[in-house]
């Protein structure tokens, strides 16, 4: 193969690593922005959708080490380490599904209102608009080079949108009808994401990324 042709094939290698970046940054920025206008809110929907973004940004940020040292270790290295930090991810995603699940019924019950956020409808907006796009990135660079991990992948990013249309609809509710048990409402659809990705991610023993 010419240099001509090795060039040619690590662009969509270099396009995957670039994609994984960009949702690791994405992520803690999401994360830090959420959990802030949450815990200033009292909106445990926000704080449980901030939660969500840093343990993501944690196995996003394996995953990139993966691609980098492809070729460099052995298959059965990368894989006994990716279960390794898969087990972590998935037991800290059961950890804090219980903590919003636990808050969301604890809120219900005692009808503790929430206050509105408009910083974090910003938050979900923004959210559904970046994850259709980054989706449909992965989804197609990992076809391209035939990754099944990186189409996987995408299929989790599609999740992440469904998870911000539900915080969306959360937080709206309450801005603009004061329906605040809407908050708690999305708390208890983000704990039941946050659970079904833990027991995906323990059940497969790899690593996903939104």
């Amino acid at each position: 193969m010419g240099r001509k042709g090795r060039i040619m094939e690590l662009k969509p290698h270099r396009k995957a690593i670039l994609l994984s970046y960009f949702t690791l940054g994405y992520n803690i920025l999401e994360g830090i922005a959420s959990i802030f206008a949450g815990s200033s809110t009292g909106s445990i929907a926000l704080v449980g959708f901030g939660l969500d973004s840093f343990i993501e940004s944690f196995s996003g940020g394996v995953l990139i080490w993966r691609f980098r040292k492809h070729g460099k270790l052995s298959e059965i290295e990368e894989e006994k380490i990716e279960r390794k930090a898969a087990k972590l991810v998935a037991y800290t995603f059961f950890v804090l599904g219980a903590y919003v699940l636990y808050e969301s019924v604890r809120k219900l019950w005692l009808h503790e209102a929430v206050n509105t956020s408009l910083l974090g409808i910003i938050i979900a907006i923004i959210s559904l608009m970046v994850m259709p796009v980054l989706f449909y990135l992965k989804y197609k660079t990992g076809k391209s080079i035939n990754s099944i991990g990186l189409m996987a992948d995408s299929k989790q990013t599609l999740a992440c949108m469904f998870m911000s249309a539900a915080l969306l609809i959360g937080l709206g509710l309450n801005y603009l009808y004061g329906f605040w048990r809407a908050d708690p409402i999305a708390g208890l659809i983000i704990a039941i994401f946050l659970l079904r990705e833990g027991y995906d991610t323990l059940k497969e023993e790899k690593l996903c990324d939104c």
